[in-house]
């Protein structure tokens, strides 16, 4: 007896072809919300203010851009008033009854403010503290490089850190370490200020000169 098996032929689903035009419909509503989504959507990720379409209070008190006061409005009104003007609405005092907004080009503020930031940052005074390792059984050649270095940190407005630190059974034997700080302090008395006087942090004991004052006013000069 044979058994016969019957494959049914391979037939290939006819593909869906991709309208004309693939691009959704808009309706005038929808190009309307696109526009009141509004230009600082692309402007920055972080927003400070509530803008736009994010106030959702009924009612504002409203100043223009000029600065002068258009009085309390239903929100709406405030918000078509921008977009009338290609402005922003943009929530300034939200504790006050009702909120204060203001009618502003709201990335014109944003740039401003960064600018200022970028300014402030700029003046801010920065302190660097550069560090000079020794040791208690340092060599006088090796402490003669030491103090060069220190010496460029302070001519340069650096603070620098002396620092003498004791492994194991030299703990017992801190007076040694002093000897040598107090050795490079001397030595850096015509170039800096000590600001810390020598005294032990944990396994390590030290000190932190600062730059004279005319070294400090060089310094500003360069920048």
């Amino acid at each position: 007896m044979s058994v016969r098996f019957l494959f049914a032929p391979n037939r290939a689903r006819p593909r869906r072809t991709a309208p004309d035009s693939a691009e959704p419909r808009r309706t005038a509503r929808s190009e309307l919300n696109l526009k009141n989504t509004w230009r600082c959507m692309a402007i920055s990720a972080k927003v400070e203010h509530k803008i736009n379409d994010d106030i959702r209070e009924k009612e504002v008190r409203v100043t223009d851009s000029t600065g002068e006061q258009l009085g309390v409005m239903a929100t709406k009104v405030a918000q078509d008033l921008a977009v009338a003007k290609d402005l922003d609405l943009v929530m300034i005092a939200p504790q006050a009854t009702p909120p204060v907004c203001k009618i502003m080009d709201y990335g014109k503020f944003l740039f401003e403010q960064q600018k200022r930031e970028k300014e402030a940052r700029k003046n801010q005074k920065v302190i660097v503290i550069k560090e000079v390792k020794l040791s208690p059984q340092i060599e006088d050649h090796d402490i003669e490089y030491k103090l060069k270095n220190a010496k460029k940190f302070l001519k340069e407005g650096d603070k620098v850190k002396v620092s003498v630190k004791f492994r194991g059974r030299e703990m017992a034997y801190t007076q040694i370490g002093a000897a040598v700080l107090q050795k490079f302090a001397e030595a850096l008395e015509d170039s800096g200020v000590m600001e810390k006087k020598p005294g032990m942090e944990g396994r390590s004991m030290i000190m932190i000169f600062g730059p004279k004052p005319e070294d400090k006013k060089e310094k500003s000069t360069k920048k």
